[in-house]
């Protein structure tokens, strides 16, 4: 049996030998490391203070920033200003009524700055809602309603298209002179308005769209001329629209054919 070129069994044998470890390189390594560590560790105790000032900016007309200023101190209690969590802060700020936006940012080297920007109140929901001018109930109980505010009603959850349909109408007659004080969606889906004259606009549930343009159109100036003596224009009506006059006194006016509701 021929045995194994001596050269070809060392070099086997170098391939399988395990590598040197330069173990002054790696004590050197491992101690810079460390010296980071306790370096950093050292840093984050040195501005990781516990805050003692807070800072509450906005415009407030609804918003006491006494609560704001409450709420985040109750928040933060023995944090520190690196180790606070601000989004926890802002929830909790949030949990106040009439709070719509909330900034909070750490202010060195032992406070936070707090902005808080209000809700703006557009119109009534019920009884005590209010809607935002994004058509948010942001408010189910509030017992000091402004009374400049148009009401809206409709189904529990038709909020937001109730508040867009009237933000929509608002502008149009605002231009002619007439304000909105009410706007209701009811159960079935047809919709009225009422006018700051006393009139209401029935539009009902097909064509809204459409029947709101006929009434600015066709409607609107006899309302305004005579708005006192108007009960109701109805506008659903395919040919014209018709008049409900005060008094009694039923006359139609521009009535061409039956409503379709």
């Amino acid at each position: 049996m021929l045995g194994r070129p001596k050269n070809r069994r060392k070099r086997e044998e170098a391939r399988w030998r395990a590598p040197r470890i330069n173990w002054r390189a790696l004590a050197v390594v491992l101690g810079v490391l460390a010296v980071i560590g306790a370096g950093a560790l050292a840093v984050g105790w040195i501005f990781d203070q516990p805050i003692e000032t807070v800072s509450v900016a906005g415009r407030f007309q609804r918003v006491a920033p006494g609560d704001v200023e409450r709420v985040v101190k109750a928040e933060v209690h023995r944090a520190g200003l690196l180790s606070v969590d601000l989004a926890a802060v802002r929830r909790a700020i949030h949990t106040l009524p009439w709070v719509d936006a909330v900034s909070v940012q750490r202010a060195w080297p032992r406070g936070l700055d707090v902005l808080v920007i209000e809700q703006t109140a557009a119109a009534r929901w019920g009884e005590r809602g209010l809607l935002n001018t994004r058509g948010e109930l942001f408010d189910s109980d509030e017992r000091h309603i402004p009374a400049e505010l148009a009401r809206l009603s409709g189904p529990a959850g038709k909020e937001s298209l109730v508040a867009q349909r009237y933000l929509a109408a608002e502008g149009r007659l605002m231009q002619a002179g007439l304000r909105l004080t009410a706007l209701r969606l009811d159960a079935r889906g047809a919709w009225e308005i009422d006018l700051a004259n006393g009139v209401t606009v029935r539009l009902g549930r097909r064509q809204v769209d459409e029947r709101f343009e006929k009434f600015m159109n066709t409607a609107l100036k006899l309302v305004t001329q005579r708005g006192e003596d108007i009960a109701y224009v109805d506008m659903r009506y395919t040919n014209g629209f018709a008049i409900g006059w005060r008094g009694n006194a039923a006359r139609a006016a521009g009535k061409d054919g039956g409503h379709d509701a």
